[in-house]
């Protein structure tokens, strides 16, 4: 009985291990021209795959198709690519593009940009509004080492607000990751609000987040390390953090930085090339 107990949890474990590894498939090598995708995004006015390159690349944003062709390059033309890090977009199809990498914890030229749907078929366009922002809990740029918990690479729009979750880079790395809140207003410059923080594991490696998405129907939230996933689930009203929560591992380490969701179900997931190498459109069903 004890070999049949022992060889049923060996076999349970290998199904699992399966399961996860035939849940992302990988759909197509990106364009080359895209060497740091740093972005997943669709729009409702495009049938393309969006992404931008960041800190050190030109002020592009790209659109490609699930056969790996890139079909449109957008030169924004009125913005500097300061560090690029994630897109999103709203029910009207404009994408936005969120500048706020700041691997250092010392910029205080935080930005969101958005552009528009219709300009999405152009050559080159304009950010039709800015929105600055900082973050009311940090007092030194930079911050001790410790402190440095305000880089964001991950952001979603909804209901006419943005919502940005941090990178954390203290030297005491335990998985923290902040939920802010920030107003859609190219007024004047913004303070986020914080509204809560979720733990997701301890190896920055494997759990700092990279990309943030909500499905199309808003009832499920993503977010993404380089080997994982986390899915929350039955929140109460803005409080991503409130409800379930359910880890994915991808079984497959690569440079992920861009997530979306593609259907309510479905998940679209893009990597960085490493060195001269190819980088992917993955796609991860729930």
């Amino acid at each position: 009985m004890k070999a049949l107990f022992f060889s049923a949890i060996i076999l349970f474990a290998t199904n699992c291990r399966q399961n996860a590894q035939q849940r992302i498939k990988v759909v197509t090598t990106l364009p080359k021209e895209i060497k740091e995708a740093s972005a997943c995004e669709i729009s409702k006015a495009s049938k393309l795959i969006w992404t931008i390159e960041d800190q050190g690349n030109e002020n592009l944003l790209f659109g490609f198709n699930k056969n790996g062709e890139l079909i449109r390059k957008i030169r924004i033309s009125n913005v500097e690519n300061i560090d690029w890090e994630d897109l999103s977009s709203d029910d009207e199809g404009n994408l936005y593009i969120g500048d706020f990498g700041n691997n250092d914890n010392e910029r205080q030229n935080l930005a969101i940009y958005k552009i528009n749907a219709s300009d999405l078929i152009k050559g080159e366009a304009n950010a039709s509004e800015i929105v600055q922002f900082y973050y009311p809990e940090q007092k030194d740029f930079p911050p001790k080492k410790k402190e440095k918990v305000f880089d964001v690479e991950s952001f979603f729009f909804y209901n006419n607000h943005f919502y940005l979750f941090t990178k954390n880079r203290s030297s005491k790395f335990d998985g923290t990751t902040s939920l802010y809140r920030l107003d859609n207003n190219s007024q004047t410059k913004l303070p986020a609000k914080k509204l809560a923080e979720f733990v997701t594991c301890g190896n920055f490696n494997h759990c700092a987040v990279t990309s943030a998405a909500i499905s199309p129907d808003k009832k499920k939230v993503a977010l993404l390390s380089s080997d994982k996933v986390w899915i929350f689930t039955d929140f109460k009203d803005d409080n991503f953090f409130s409800g379930k929560s359910k880890m994915i591992e991808l079984e497959n380490f690569t440079q992920k930085e861009g997530l979306c969701f593609e259907t309510k179900e479905t998940i679209l997931i893009t990597d960085e090339s490493e060195k001269k190498g190819e980088s992917f459109l993955y796609q991860l069903k729930l």
